[in-house]
């Protein structure tokens, strides 16, 4: 299984492949270095939002963002949101995902969280499967605005 650490600036070229390694992503995703430097290092600078990698063999083999969301409802809980989990296409079906998100949920455990959620775009229906298959329930219909630069 891999180990896992939050990423480093030296991540950025394999989460940036990660991230543009499907139909979606390479829709979505552009071989901008410079745009991704920027938003990794305002990630770095707001407590507990956090890019972790797993790595294994020496290698990046996955990547997901953890960020912890203080709020009023549910009596002032926070909670964790887990966005771009991706797995390195020639390891999935290995565990990783699955080790992944459950270091997710340790890391929302660990900052008091009580409530893990995360976004999955509706095509992706294997991702769908396998969120399922590990707890997570489609309870919310959520909504996007986007706003062009």
């Amino acid at each position: 299984m891999p180990e896992f650490r939050e990423a480093e600036e030296a991540d950025l070229a394999a989460i940036m492949a990660l991230l543009a390694d499907d139909d979606l992503g390479r829709g979505r995703e552009a071989h901008v270095p410079d745009a991704y430097r920027r938003a990794f290092r305002a990630m770095a600078r707001q407590e507990g939002n956090r890019m972790v990698v797993a790595v294994a063999d020496g290698e990046v083999v996955g990547c997901m963002q953890v960020t912890v969301i203080h709020g009023l409802s549910r009596q002032g809980a926070s909670r964790a949101q887990v966005e771009a989990v991706r797995v390195r296409r020639d390891r999935r079906r290995q565990g990783i995902g699955q080790a992944m998100l459950a270091h997710a949920v340790a890391l929302a455990r660990a900052a008091g969280c009580r409530l893990v959620q995360l976004t999955t775009d509706r095509r992706r229906e294997d991702a769908h499967r396998f969120y399922e298959r590990l707890g997570f329930v489609a309870s919310h219909y959520g909504m996007k605005l986007d706003l062009p630069s």
